[in-house]
C-alpha cells in the first residue's frame, strides 16, 4: 500500500432547497391561502478519525467532496427534505487546515471523532412565511442558500508513542523489527527506508506501544533535504525520542551533532523532548577506543548512552526497561 500523508482536497456543503409559493385550493377550503413550504437543508462535509486508516491514499485520486443538495419546498406546508451529511472518513492523526490561510479547522486524533469541515447552506423559505395581516396572499419566496466551500490541506502524522531516529543505515528498522512484529525493508544502503514503520511493542503491563520508526535524516533535513523533512512531522506527536547513533561509522559524534541540528532548525518543541542516546552495534565497537567514544557523546550530548547491538540482540533489555520508567509504565 503506498504511504501518503499529505493531500489537498476541496470540500462543498450542499445547497439548500429552494422555498416555493403555493396557495390552498381544496374545495371544500375557501378560505384557502398561502401554503407554500421552506426548502431543505443542505448537507454537511464532515470528516471521521477512523482507525481502520493508516495513509491519505483515497485522496489522491478524489479531491472533490460534495454534500447531497435539500429539496425544494412542496405544497401544504411541506419541507423539503434536508441533504444527508456526507462523512469523509480519514486515518487517526489527520490535522485539517485551510489550505490558503493555513488556520488549523481540526486535529482528529481518537477513533470516531468527528469535524464539520464544509456547512451546507440554509434551505429557502416558502411564501406561508410571508402571511401576515397586511398581505393575505403572498407570491414572496426565498431561493435556498449555496453550502461553504473551501480548499484543504490534509495532514498525517503518525500516532506513535516512541520515534526512533538517526542519520541513515543507524540500525532503526533493525530495531524495530526485533522489538516488534513489524517487518521493514533492511538493507546496507541509505535510504531503505522510504516511509514510517509502526510496530507494536508489549508492556510489562501488557498492553501495546506504538514504536515508529522514521526515515533518516541527513543535514539539511530541516530545510527540505533527503527524506526527514517529508517525516519529522511524524515524531511531533510522539512522547519519547531513541536517537540512534551507528558506532562504526566514521564520526559518530559529528553524526549525534547532525542529528540534533536538525531537531533544533525542525523547532515545534522537539529539542525539548525527552529522548535517549543509544549506540547501536555493538559487536563494531573496539574495546580499547570504546569507553573513550562513550564519554565523549556523554559530554557532547549531556546524556549518558545506552551501548545495543540490534543484530545481535544484545542490550535490549535495558533499553526497553529506560523507555518504560521514562513513559512512566
Amino acid at each position: 500500500m503506498q504511504f501518503i500523508d499529505q493531500a489537498r482536497i476541496t470540500v462543498r456543503g450542499g445547497q439548500g432547497g429552494d422555498g416555493i409559493a403555493a396557495f390552498r385550493r381544496e374545495k371544500y377550503v375557501p378560505a384557502g391561502g398561502p401554503s407554500g413550504g421552506d426548502g431543505g437543508h443542505g448537507g454537511h462535509v464532515v470528516l471521521e478519525a477512523d482507525a481502520n486508516l493508516q495513509t491519505l491514499l483515497d485522496f489522491k485520486y478524489k479531491r472533490l467532496f460534495a454534500a447531497p443538495d435539500g429539496r425544494r419546498g412542496g405544497p401544504n406546508k411541506c419541507t423539503g427534505a434536508s441533504g444527508r451529511d456526507l462523512v469523509v472518513k480519514v486515518p487517526c492523526g489527520t490535522e485539517a487546515r485551510h489550505l490558503t490561510t493555513g488556520i488549523l479547522l481540526g486535529d482528529l486524533v481518537e477513533t470516531g471523532q468527528k469535524l464539520v469541515v464544509a456547512f451546507g447552506g440554509r434551505g429557502g423559505l416558502g411564501n406561508a412565511h410571508y402571511l401576515s395581516n397586511r398581505n393575505r396572499a403572498p407570491e414572496k419566496f426565498t431561493e435556498g442558500r449555496d453550502g461553504e466551500e473551501w480548499p484543504l490541506q490534509l495532514e498525517l502524522k503518525l500516532l506513535a508513542e516512541v520515534g526512533i531516529i538517526g542519520l541513515p543505515n543507524a540500525g532503526k528498522s533493525t530495531l524495530i523489527a526485533v522489538l516488534s512484529a513489524a517487518r521493514p525493508k533492511i538493507a546496507d544502503y541509505p535510504f531503505t527506508t522510504l516511509i514510517p514503520n509502526l510496530g507494536v511493542v508489549r508492556r510489562p503491563t501488557g498492553d501495546g506501544t506504538v514504536f515508529a520508526d522514521i526515515p533518516g535524516l541527513i543535514a539539511g533535513a530541516a530545510q527540505g533535504a533527503g527524506l526527514g523533512h517529508d517525516f519529522l512531522r511524524h515524531i511531533e506527536r510522539t512522547r519519547l525520542l531513541i536517537h540512534l547513533v551507528d558506532v562504526g561509522a566514521e564520526d559518530p559524534v559529528g553524526d549525534l551533532r547532525v542529528v540534533e541540528k536538525e531537531l533544533a532548525a525542525y523547532g515545534h518543541g522537539l529539542v525539548e523532548r525527552p529522548r535517549l542516546l543509544v549506540l547501536n552495534k555493538q559487536e563494531l565497537m573496539s574495546d580499547d577506543k570504546g569507553p573513550e567514544l562513550i564519554d565523549e557523546l556523554h559530554q557532547v550530548s549531556g546524556r549518558r548512552p545506552l551501548v545495543i547491538s540490534a543484530v545481535m540482540g544484545t542490550g535490549l533489555d535495558a533499553l526497553l526497561d529506560r523507555v518504560w520508567s521514562e513513559l512512566g509504565v
